[in-house]
């Protein structure tokens, strides 16, 4: 059996965790990777990414062809079907050698006697391809391969350009880098990658930012061991330079996990830094990201939620407030999110993002400043989130990210495209 019939079967195993397990991609992936070459890696996520961007139309064909769905222990069969049609579809793989490979995946999946049955679906997909897509495409959500919720939702609160925002999520996300600013300006770090033949352009809007052409092996980049640059999408760095942070601040950054942002509020300061999460593996990650840029900051596991527990009674100058969000800004980077996100989970998210910045706003000095941002594009978790606060809270000042960033409608939302899906809104304590 070769490598590649192997990765087949490792995509449909994957794809079944994810959508009907419910587990993330993220924690799926580097499992299914073990031991394959990085040609197979790539092949591997490609798939598994694009299985999940057309999930709605890939189960709309597999209903069309087959005469009942694979369920119950079969039911693993159904998303070597997706693996099959995908590649036909969407991949340069020559039509024969996607079918053939695709089955071939039945030897190590212990399941041979399906051969006849995968094989004849495949080939009618591709006999009747037009005819499907046609008709895949009267369905919105085949249409847009996004759940119904979703397109409803976004098309409330987007209505001009709702439209834009799903394709954008279907794209494939650029590689942006943040330059440490501690070691090298954006400048001088492209030129190094220019020296080094590696394309990438700037923009003014993001003044620590890179954008690469297209991405690369990380140790490829100048000096990223020693901590020269960092991958993080150009939204992200945002964070840190609307904190504005100050020499020998006290800052306290709540939801940190990787440690991106804390990172860079070290890069552009030399400030006392605590960073909070509640998940120690996570918690992990951003030592790690510390010890590579060679910076440091205190790191305590504990629940933003719960200060009474961690809070020693010094307040804080300054309070990044990255609240656990839907992550629906984020979709084109981690497509299961469509999947594995309800519309019932907004609600709930939105009740704990104000339980977190309720607990939080007492730890934050007179005159200190608190930036809210997530990851999100729903009004419910960003502009009503932060309205809501401000009109509850006397003591909070808002301070306008740009021309139309009112108290009514605060704050700063940014949608998928040249960067991430993000929002922030910033607040000041009065004294």
């Amino acid at each position: 059996m070769s490598n590649v019939s192997n990765v087949r079967a490792l995509a449909a195993e994957t794809l079944y965790n994810v959508v009907d397990k419910g587990a993330s991609l993220n924690q799926e992936l580097p499992f299914a990777s073990q031991g394959l070459s990085p040609k197979d890696k790539a092949l591997l996520q490609q798939i598994c990414y694009g299985v999940l961007r057309y999930l709605p139309s890939l189960e709309n064909y597999c209903q069309q062809l087959l005469d009942q769905p694979l369920k119950g222990k079969r039911r693993i069969f159904q998303f070597l079907l997706y693996v099959g049609i995908y590649q036909l579809q969407h991949m340069r793989v020559p039509p024969h050698a996607a079918i053939s490979e695709t089955v071939n995946a039945l030897q190590q999946m212990r399941a041979l006697g399906l051969k006849g049955l995968i094989n004849a679906i495949l080939r009618s997909f591709q006999r009747e391809q037009a005819e499907l897509e046609e008709k895949a495409k009267q369905i919105p959500v085949c249409k847009f391969n996004h759940p119904g919720w979703f397109i409803k939702q976004v098309t409330a609160a987007y209505p001009d350009n709702w439209q834009e925002i799903l394709e954008a999520n279907q794209l494939q996300a650029p590689m942006w880098l943040r330059v440490n600013q501690a070691q090298y300006s954006t400048q001088e770090y492209s030129e190094m990658l220019k020296a080094n033949d590696i394309e990438h352009t700037l923009n003014a809007d993001f003044p620590d930012g890179i954008k690469l052409a297209k991405p690369c092996d990380v140790y490829a980049l100048p000096e990223f061991d020693t901590g020269a640059c960092s991958v993080q999408d150009a939204a992200a760095q945002l964070a840190a330079r609307f904190l504005d942070p100050q020499n020998d601040d006290v800052i306290l950054d709540a939801c940190a996990a990787p440690g991106g942002k804390t990172c860079h509020i070290l890069e552009l300061a030399d400030a006392d830094v605590l960073a909070l999460d509640s998940d120690s593996e996570r918690l992990e990650r951003v030592k790690q990201n510390l010890v590579r840029i060679g910076l440091a900051a205190d790191l305590q596991c504990a629940d933003a939620s719960q200060p009474h527990i961690w809070w020693d009674e010094q307040q804080f100058d300054r309070i990044l407030l990255d609240v656990p969000c839907s992550a629906t800004g984020v979709i084109r980077r981690h497509p299961d999110i469509k999947w594995l996100r309800r519309a019932s989970d907004i609600e709930d998210l939105a009740n704990l993002q104000g339980d977190i910045l309720n607990s939080i706003w007492p730890l934050l000095k007179p005159g200190g400043t608190l930036v809210y941002a997530t990851c999100s594009v729903l009004p419910q978790e960003n502009q009503q989130q932060v309205a809501k606060f401000l009109a509850n809270n006397p003591s909070a000042e808002h301070i306008p990210l740009h021309e139309n960033d009112t108290p009514t409608i605060p704050g700063l939302q940014l949608l998928p495209g040249e960067s991430d899906g993000f929002y922030y809104a910033k607040l000041v304590k009065k004294h």
